[in-house]
């Protein structure tokens, strides 16, 4: 019969400490180099020692904990994601703790190590790195993980992601626009963290300006600017171009920006400059006529992507698959 191998027996193989080996099995890396992570991983999946699969239902029959990392708790995006969660996880009797990484990868690496010792069965990440190896430790010690709203990268295909339709719909979007008679079409973007749904939403719109031939810029906004450093910059832009132009915010937060930004330069839309968002909250209807929006399902995604986790859970399986949620476009008279 094999004999039973413990944590001494990886330690010894690996040639580290048992205190090493500890570290790395509850994801705390602060002080541990890439080649120790990696021989460690190696002797743990060559002495098949944990977490085995048993060790994982006992620790899912024990916890019955759902951890849930949001970029900020401030927008009112993750607010609507966290309750579509919660509706789904919470009537299959599952807790879950909500933390608030802030947009900081620094923060999001100490709130994983701290989801990893409480032992909870699953993680719902909006994530803030933009390197997939922030969450390896979870796919190492096969705790099931759902990448939510953010997109990184290089995230491997077999690991489960919920996103809108990012660069679809701002093809789309392109498109529409052209038709409408603009010939410029200016997106604000504001990268907050790593990880962004943004990206690919420029990626769309530059692919329907290749195909349809109308002029596309993005102004990139970071934390700290202000509406007066933002201001001068759309009006040289758009004093710069000949043309109906039309301003897409990429996410919600910019609208409120814009909408300042519109109140200094005394412009009015859509008669000096077409308005258009992503995400919204059912308040733009009453500014002005409303705001023509491209908007995204975030109780849905939640949903969907606590049903992934569950399924994972439930079935033991260490896969999933990336799912997409149809965005909509609502029309307004603000182009």
């Amino acid at each position: 019969m094999r004999q039973h191998v413990t944590i001494k027996d990886v330690a010894k193989v690996a040639g580290v400490s048992v205190t090493t080996v500890s570290r790395y099995l509850n994801g705390r890396y602060d002080r541990m180099g890439k080649k120790t992570k990696e021989r460690i991983a190696a002797t743990i999946k060559e002495l098949n020692y944990a977490p085995t699969a048993s060790a994982r239902r006992l620790r899912q029959s024990q916890s019955h904990l759902v951890g849930l990392l949001v970029g900020n708790m401030a927008n009112p995006f993750s607010s609507l994601l966290a309750k579509g969660i919660y509706d789904v996880l919470q009537p299959a009797g599952y807790d879950v703790l909500l933390m608030n990484t802030n947009d900081s990868v620094t923060n999001e690496a100490r709130a994983l190590d701290r989801l990893y010792t409480q032992q909870v069965d699953g993680i719902i990440v909006q994530p803030s790195a933009g390197e997939f190896s922030q969450f390896q430790t979870a796919i190492d010690q096969e705790i099931p993980l759902v990448v939510v709203d953010r997109e990184i990268p290089d995230q491997p295909a077999t690991v489960g992601k919920v996103t809108s339709t990012n660069q679809t719909s701002c093809f789309d979007l392109g498109k529409y626009l052209a038709e409408q008679g603009y010939q410029n079409i200016i997106s604000v973007s504001a990268r907050y963290a790593e990880a962004s749904g943004q990206i690919p939403r420029i990626a769309g719109l530059k692919k329907a300006a290749e195909q349809v031939g109308f002029n596309y810029l993005n102004i990139a906004t970071k934390k700290g600017d202000t509406v007066t450093d933002l201001a001068p910059k759309i009006k040289q832009w758009v004093q710069s171009l000949r043309g109906k132009t039309v301003i897409v915010s990429l996410m919600g937060p910019i609208l409120f920006d814009l909408l300042d930004v519109f109140k200094i330069l005394k412009w009015q839309f859509p008669d000096d400059v077409g308005l258009v968002s992503f995400d919204d909250w059912a308040w733009s209807r009453f500014v002005g006529e409303g705001i023509f929006l491209v908007q995204q399902d975030m109780e849905t995604m939640g949903q969907l992507a606590a049903k992934k986790l569950l399924q994972q859970i439930e079935t033991g399986s260490d896969q999933s698959w990336p799912s997409f949620i149809p965005v909509k476009m609502v029309p307004a008279p603000s182009i």
